[in-house]
């Protein structure tokens, strides 16, 4: 099949939809991908077989993002741009990446008598109540929350296939539409491809915990920090390395002073995959501290994958798919999501059973090249496309 993939954003980077992409491409589609950017111009190249065609978006364009629901200037630069697209190439299918341009691409459907693939990389509509743009005065009259929910409502019914990233969120999209059967579940899991594990750790180091990812408020490390003045009383030269940046890394970094946990705490800012990994590899303890709502209880993040292929035993908050996932691979422990009390007696406990981590990390090793792989997980995105071949 000829597969239109639609992304809002620049590409690359981004790792799911390039793994999507060389799946496809590796069982004999041919894909075109449609995506936008603010600072790039347009452009059309060659992606490891896979056509990117890339439209320049106004910084206006950008904002008004935010009230596409609302305001036409959004859906409308999408639909020129698509328009020039399916005048140059035809297409079997449309594969959109993220709900907010579902009301295109179903219009393109219907168009071209095309089936419409609506790839849910999260749950949108908890995903902007949450965020912070959408919670200052003009978000608010910008983007409503019901208005979101009601648009993913009507949009799962109209796609023929839907993807989503986790058992949770099949759950929840299941009660909107009549057949769950069209739901695939395509988890964020790493793949094996040129991935090797190599134990470099150090000995006789500090006792080191490990995060990576984006800073803000949602993705509670500030419930960590004040695990950490306790766990400090036991061991003062604790080590919590932090791998990112985000909006609320001030904040974070102020309480780290006032509380004197300078020599504990470590802002690395962003790296690398490979630094990453490296920094990843030297320490004793991984941790996945989001907090709990509706976004979050759905949610597949790579690096719980990501830290168990490394042997490392993971702390996670008790999110509802991460501590289902975690239980299933046997790599690591769960706390309750604002409990920074009891997050310091579990990391206490991982660091004084050596034998209890080295179990975990080697429990989540094995889950991960055993079933929480990429090579494993893309099997329902090849099903579904078959599926669709044969309709």
């Amino acid at each position: 099949m000829k597969i239109l993939m639609i992304l809002e954003n620049s590409f690359p980077p981004d790792v799911r939809v390039e793994k999507e992409i060389k799946s496809l491409l590796a069982v004999g589609h041919q894909i075109v991908l449609a995506c936008s950017s603010i600072v790039s111009e347009n452009e059309l190249v060659d992606w490891n077989g896979a056509i990117v065609v890339k439209k320049k978006m106004s910084h206006f364009i950008y904002k008004s993002s935010v009230g596409c629901l609302r305001f036409p200037f959004y859906f409308n630069f999408w639909r020129k741009f698509l328009t020039i697209v399916f005048n140059k190439y035809e297409f079997n299918a449309i594969h959109l990446h993220d709900l907010p341009l579902a009301k295109v691409a179903k219009e393109f459907s219907v168009k071209y008598k095309i089936p419409f693939v609506l790839d849910l990389h999260e749950n949108w509509p908890a995903a902007m109540k949450i965020a912070i743009h959408t919670n200052t005065i003009l978000g608010k009259i910008f983007s409503s929350n019901l208005k979101w929910q009601k648009y993913e409502k009507e949009s799962v019914v109209k796609a023929v296939k839907i993807i989503t990233v986790v058992e949770e969120m099949k759950e929840r999209i299941s009660q909107s539409i009549p057949d769950e059967n069209k739901i695939y579940i395509l988890p964020n899991t790493i793949s094996l491809e040129n991935l090797t594990y190599e134990n470099n750790s150090i000995n006789n180091k500090r006792p080191t915990i490990f995060y990576a990812g984006g800073i803000n408020i949602h993705r509670g490390l500030q419930i960590v920090l004040k695990a950490l003045l306790e766990v400090k009383k036991e061991l003062p030269n604790i080590l919590f390395n932090i791998v990112g940046s985000g909006s609320y890394e001030r904040e974070l970094k102020n309480f780290v002073i006032e509380q004197n946990l300078e020599q504990n705490v470590i802002f690395l800012g962003w790296k690398t995959y490979e630094d990453m990994m490296e920094i990843l590899n030297e320490s004793d303890i991984a941790i996945i501290s989001h907090l709990r709502s509706e976004q979050t209880d759905c949610s597949s993040p790579n690096k719980i994958f990501q830290y168990a292929f490394m042997k490392k035993p993971i702390i996670s908050s008790d999110c509802r798919s991460l501590e289902r996932i975690l239980n299933d691979m046997q790599g690591g422990i769960v706390y309750t999501d604002h409990n920074h009390l009891e997050l310091s007696e579990k990391i206490l406990c991982l660091f004084q059973d050596d034998k209890l981590r080295k179990k975990l990390g080697e429990s989540g090793h094995k889950a991960v090249l055993n079933k929480y792989n990429w090579q494993q997980s893309s099997k329902e995105l090849i099903r579904l496309y078959k599926e669709l071949e044969e309709a």
